[in-house]
């Protein structure tokens, strides 16, 4: 049966044969199909190879020089910080004749350092007035007293940052004791550090200070809620010296405890820290002191970390109330498997120098009452009002029901005042007392701060000079522009992020209503990949690239050698 112009089939031997006088490339049925199978392929991977040999010589060559780029971009960094450019010195005057005003920033916390970081700074001559000379990165000071983290890693001068800036900057390293809201004076002390450092004879220093515009951000210091015993016998972990002073305490503990007998009811006393507090800083804390205990601790002295214990005491029924109900849960698991005890639903009644006594309400209702013996006392409970915001509470009457922070307007303003405004811990708002929303009423601030050095500027040029016509009404339209530019604050919520032990942690993540992930506003994740992100997220947080480098070279040297287990 012919079915090829130049060949037919042969039923006998099952093959296509040529015809007579032609030169044909058909041979059996199965060799003829494969050959053209081969050829069809062939060609499909020399054109693929065609296509795929400059998108793979680009990924290699990107590969090759990305750890170039990236080396090359932090250098600059490195340089660009340590080698600041020329500042514009502070004046009487603008340009324009208009008098520069005066801008005092009282703090050098998250808010305070917020503003100083994003505000023109030639367009004021700025004070920043505080007692510590450094910008200290608290979400990281929990790791801290065991070593994770040196503390020189998350401070960063104010003197730098202030340096940075394209105006100079004066910083004064004093504390705000009084704040004349009438005259717009400010009363500074500044106790001297050192016994052989004296000025006049005196080891302390008062002087007054004007001001035009104020910035209170002086944050909060840590709430004993006036329970008894509290602030005598507990170690706070709110400051740099609070840190040292766990570390010491901690390791004291352990060193003393070692000369008693096992088994004695005040060994097992020394061996005992508990934690007061179950927000992200009470539970890392936690986290981070089991993590030191079953890490390192085990391996120099292991009969010592079998008996050492740690307790977390939280007056709600869980810890990390913030979050997402699954995060908790799963949070609480974390814990106890470390082995770290939980005490939910107990309030602290009384604390004394050896035992924390407690009520834990049951199930019924009926409240137990229970006494928690302690070598290392930790609370990390909250806020509470420092004596500078009282003493201005007092003498202004708009602020007469300021018992838990100061009361400002939808501006950051102070209601009272025209020209203070205050911001972070230190006020009370329907915001949380956190590091997030101090660093975004900072930035509000900076900009808010710079339209009113605009508008101040363009009202001297149409009141007080010679202008006419044309130019006038230009001025007149660009006041009116900066006059509605100031909006009200609004804070965007990022999520919570909190180490929970073990290298894990945990996060509760919003996106917001304008992300590009419509239907993930909201990610809760924990684990051990949460852990690597909680580490990522910090470190781009920091405040230069010398903190970013110092943190990951602490990180590194505690996988590669451990934590020190000596009391400094």
């Amino acid at each position: 049966m012919q079915i090829l112009r130049d060949a037919y089939f042969h039923p006998d031997l099952q093959v296509y044969q040529a015809r007579p006088g032609y030169k044909s490339s058909y041979l059996p049925a199965s060799e003829g199909l494969a050959s053209t199978c081969d050829a069809s392929v062939g060609e499909a991977r020399k054109r693929s190879r065609g296509v795929n040999r400059p998108f793979l010589k680009f990924t290699g060559k990107t590969i090759l020089v990305s750890p170039l780029f990236f080396a090359a971009y932090y250098a600059y960094r490195v340089y660009d910080e340590t080698n600041p450019g020329p500042q514009q010195p502070q004046t009487a005057t603008h340009a324009s004749g208009n008098r520069k005003k005066t801008l005092v920033i009282l703090g050098s916390g998250w808010g305070a350092i917020s503003i100083l970081k994003n505000l023109d700074t030639t367009l004021y001559n700025v004070v920043v007035v505080s007692p510590r000379n450094y910008f200290l990165f608290t979400p990281l000071l929990p790791s801290c007293p065991t070593g994770t983290i040196e503390y020189r890693s998350i401070i960063e001068p104010v003197r730098t940052v202030a340096k940075r800036r394209p105006g100079e900057v004066t910083y004064y390293e004093a504390e705000a004791t009084d704040i004349d809201a009438t005259n717009n004076k400010l009363t500074l002390k500044q106790t001297l550090g050192s016994d052989a450092v004296k000025a006049h004879g005196e080891d302390t220093l008062t002087v007054t200070l004007d001001y035009d515009y104020l910035v209170v951000g002086v944050g909060a210091q840590p709430n004993t809620f006036g329970i008894p015993g509290v602030l005598e016998n507990s170690c706070f972990l709110k400051e740099l010296p609070d840190s040292q002073k766990i570390r010491k305490q901690f390791m004291d503990c352990i060193e003393t405890a070692t000369l008693l007998p096992k088994g004695s009811a005040e060994r097992a006393r020394l061996l005992r820290t508990v934690v007061v507090g179950g927000g992200p800083t009470g539970v890392e804390f936690a986290a981070e002191l089991q993590d030191y205990i079953d890490g390192d601790i085990r391996k120099w002295n292991p009969e010592i970390a079998a008996e050492l214990k740690v307790t977390l005491v939280e007056a709600l029924p869980n810890v990390l109330n913030m979050m997402n109900k699954k995060l908790i849960d799963y949070t609480e698991g974390v814990l106890r498997d470390l082995g770290i005890e939980l005490m939910t639903g107990a309030m602290v009644k009384k604390v004394d120098e050896n035992e924390v006594h407690a009520a834990i309400k049951q199930e019924n209702g009926e409240l137990k009452l229970v006494d928690v013996p302690y070598g290392l006392l930790v609370w990390a409970t909250g806020n509470g009002t420092r004596d500078i915001v009282k003493n201005l509470s007092s003498k202004i009457p708009e602020q007469k029901n300021a018992t838990r922070g100061l009361l400002v307007n939808e501006c950051m303003m102070l209601q009272g005042s025209k020209n203070i405004f205050a911001l972070g811990d230190c006020t009370f708002t329907k915001n949380p007392p956190t590091a997030q929303v101090a660093q975004q009423e900072g930035q509000y601030l900076a900009s808010a701060l710079e339209v009113l050095a605009r508008v101040d500027d363009l009202e001297y040029q149409l009141y007080s000079t010679e202008i006419a016509g044309i130019e006038k009404e230009r001025v007149q339209r660009r006041l009116h522009r900066e006059q509605k530019a100031i909006q009200p604050f609004k804070y965007q919520h990022m999520g919570v992020l909190a180490y929970i032990g073990s290298e894990r942690a945990v996060a509760d993540l919003v996106w917001g209503d304008q992300s590009f992930f419509k239907n993930l506003n909201n990610i809760s994740v924990g684990g051990t990949f949460t852990f690597f992100f909680w580490k990522s997220a910090y470190v781009q947080m920091l405040l230069s690239t010398k903190n970013q480098v110092l943190v990951t070279v602490d990180w590194i040297k505690v996988a590669l050698f451990g934590r020190d287990v000596s009391k400094e």
